[in-house]
């Protein structure tokens, strides 16, 4: 799979975040910025990620994926959001 591919299942399936994919084949970073993070622990954060990729996750189509989540607030002062 390619970033862009991985950007548009998860922008199909979770309304309202913004995703910065990187990676190639099937590992692949995601850093994932929206409101539907407010309020949710960093694991429930994760599983919503997770849950959305769960059947590229089952293929194999993806295989190692590491996921940071932020809300919008949270990423104004993200050292991953440094220009």
């Amino acid at each position: 799979m390619q970033p862009n591919e991985v950007k548009a299942l998860l922008v199909s399936r979770i309304e309202g975040c913004d995703f910065h994919i990187q990676g190639e084949g099937c590992n692949f970073q995601v850093i994932a910025v929206g409101e539907a993070f407010d309020g949710l622990s960093p694991v429930k954060r994760q599983q919503l990620v997770y849950a959305a990729l769960s059947d590229e996750i089952a293929s194999g189509a993806l295989h190692a994926i590491s996921i940071k989540t932020f809300t919008p607030a949270q990423w104004q002062t993200a050292p991953e959001n440094a220009q």
